[in-house]
């Protein structure tokens, strides 16, 4: 049998088999992560059994400290990345740190990461252990006492690495804003876990686990935010699994219908077929996706959400693109809104977005000269009438990437900020 014919025979969720049970009795559906870049699921208890329920939470003066790795801006024009070490004593916090800021890089090297990288703030922040490393590392045998309870061969899967949510949620709040959680456990052993049906008071929507100190683990990480960003579906399937007869599924990268069917219907890809895409072939359409090897077809034969050391394929990069901007904005600016500017004051704008187009606007008329600029003086603007007068100033952003054609889509990436003033 062949690794991933037993990963899969581990882990496929059969319609019939026992749920693996908890203390609690609550169970969830995580990802795991093959060495070989395959991706499947596994049904693990909520509670972790090797954790110690009744330790309390760290008495270090460290512990839930907030350390910016990357701050480009305000949290309300950002998408916030929080990241969670575990298994990292008081005296391992900096090494955290280090872990921290080289999974992001891991992250960032990955499109439309690569140039979107300045829509997102991150977080550090230090969940200080009683024990370094975690639990199942390097054997199945040892238990350790960390602050997220983090540990290997969740649901006997050597390579899953589960972790206590209610944990993570309590440092998570810690941070100034969550809109996606990473938590990154010391350990340099392959592995990780996607907890993408998890929903948070605090905004963010699944967790994903990393191993620090593994170079390839950062896959796992850009594999969940197409789940939680994106709102993608898993392209990878089971032999098990039969014929898919549900409904047409909502996510964006998974249909029941033939390339023919698309292009005839206008729905879903269409736009994209037959285009090169970046993870290898043409779009068109693939059957064998949503764990069904039947009736349900992906864009591609094999993106980021079928098997890890991929690329988002094109329509799965628009989706991400568009889930970027659900959090982040095209536009900022550290000028105020609030009060009106006078003759001497200047408005200053911040495009983080290479190639985004800017246009002014006063009183709703454009000023064609201040195209693509950053930075206008009011008493540049050479209005007549009484001084009195209040204007409005607009500034227009639009990001005119080539990856996004859903006209829909395309709404969500221009923004616009609106100064009152008088000269």
């Amino acid at each position: 049998m062949t690794a991933t014919a037993f990963l899969a025979a581990v882990i496929a969720p059969a319609p019939h088999a026992a749920a693996v049970t908890a203390p609690s009795g609550k169970t969830q559906y995580v990802e795991a992560f093959a060495e070989d870049g395959t991706i499947s699921r596994a049904k693990v208890p909520v509670v972790n059994s090797l954790s110690h329920p009744g330790t309390p939470q760290s008495a270090a003066a460290s512990d839930g400290t907030v350390t910016p790795i990357v701050n480009n801006g305000s949290t309300g024009t950002k998408l916030d990345v929080v990241l969670i070490g575990d298994g990292y004593t008081e005296s391992q916090q900096a090494q955290f740190h280090a872990d921290a800021v080289k999974k992001w890089q891991e992250i960032t090297s990955v499109e439309p990461y690569t140039t979107y990288r300045n829509l997102f703030n991150v977080w550090a922040v230090d969940a200080v252990s009683h024990d370094t490393g975690v639990s199942g590392d390097p054997d199945k045998d040892v238990v350790r006492d960390t602050a997220l309870g983090s540990y290997f061969w969740c649901d006997d899967v050597e390579r899953l690495l589960c972790v206590d949510t209610d944990k993570v949620e309590a440092y998570a709040a810690k941070a100034p804003q969550a809109d996606l959680v990473i938590v990154v456990a010391n350990s340099s052993k392959y592995g990780g876990a996607g907890y993408n049906d998890v929903v948070s008071p605090l905004g963010y929507e699944g967790i994903a686990t990393v191993a620090g100190g593994n170079d390839r683990s950062g896959q796992i990480a850009v594999h969940e935010t197409g789940h939680s960003l994106g709102k993608l579906a898993d392209e990878y399937s089971y032999d098990t699994n039969g014929t898919y007869t549900g409904d047409e599924p909502q996510q964006s990268d998974i249909t029941k219908s033939t390339a023919d069917q698309l292009r005839e219907d206008h729905t879903k890809w269409y736009r994209w077929l037959g285009r090169t895409s970046p993870d290898g072939g043409v779009v068109g359409t693939y059957e064998g996706a949503g764990y069904y090897p039947k009736g349900l077809y992906r864009p591609t034969e094999n993106s980021i959400m079928r098997s890890l050391g991929r690329e988002f394929n094109l329509p799965s990069r628009e989706a991400m693109i568009a889930g970027f901007y659900r959090h982040a904005s095209p536009l900022a600016s550290s000028t105020p809104t609030e009060g009106v500017l006078g003759h001497a004051d200047r408005v200053v704008v911040d495009l983080p977005v290479t190639g985004t187009q800017l246009r002014w606007y006063v009183d709703g008329h454009e000023v064609r000269r201040l195209r693509d600029h950053t930075s206008v003086r009011i008493r540049g603007l050479d209005l007549g009438g009484p001084r009195w007068r209040v204007h409005h100033l607009t500034a227009e952003a639009t990001d005119p990437t080539p990856y996004v054609l859903d006209p829909e889509l395309r709404q969500e990436l221009t923004r616009s900020i609106d100064w009152r003033f008088t000269r």
